[in-house]
């Protein structure tokens, strides 16, 4: 009668293991495919960094933004606002709209800006660039007609 005791009390310590191994699997699991989701989004604020200038698909220059001007943009989950500060000029830059992206593309379509980006607004809504996108830092490439990489825009997450 001991005999079986022992053996139904290791019998049910093993399945117990088991089913709470599988829930630490199961929450692995999860947690990682969040942290994945979070990489790729670009929701949240950022702040440009630089540019690069490229020639035959590969960085010929590049250059800081913090001399220049202070730009950031914000995205929600469909809207897209970003500001810019010139330090040498009182001209007010920004734009508001909406944005799509996949893995390698971003579209976004302004609605509004201010009075000098209304002006380019009236003649072009919607631009497309080629996205690098990490967790913390973001391309925005314009591409020629041809295909090939022109000029970026360098950002890195603020929040």
């Amino acid at each position: 009668m001991s005999y079986k005791l022992l053996l139904l009390s290791i019998s049910w310590m093993f399945i117990s293991s088991c089913k709470e191994q599988n829930h630490e699997v199961a929450e692995h699991t999860e947690t990682t495919e969040i942290l994945e989701a979070t990489k790729s989004h670009l929701k949240g604020t950022w702040e440009l960094v630089g540019f690069y200038n490229y020639k035959d698909n590969v960085v010929v220059d590049s250059f800081s933004n913090n001399t220049i001007s202070r730009q950031v943009k914000m995205y929600t989950d469909s809207k897209v606002m970003w500001c810019k500060l010139l330090k040498s000029d009182s001209i007010e830059f920004f734009g508001y709209g909406s944005y799509k992206h996949n893995d390698d593309g971003l579209t976004e379509t302004l609605e509004f800006g201010s009075s000098f980006m209304n002006d380019i607004i009236q003649e072009q809504q919607e631009f497309n660039f080629k996205l690098e996108l990490s967790e913390d830092r973001f391309e925005q490439i314009e591409i020629d007609d041809d295909g090939n990489k022109i000029y970026s825009e360098n950002y890195i997450r603020v929040e």
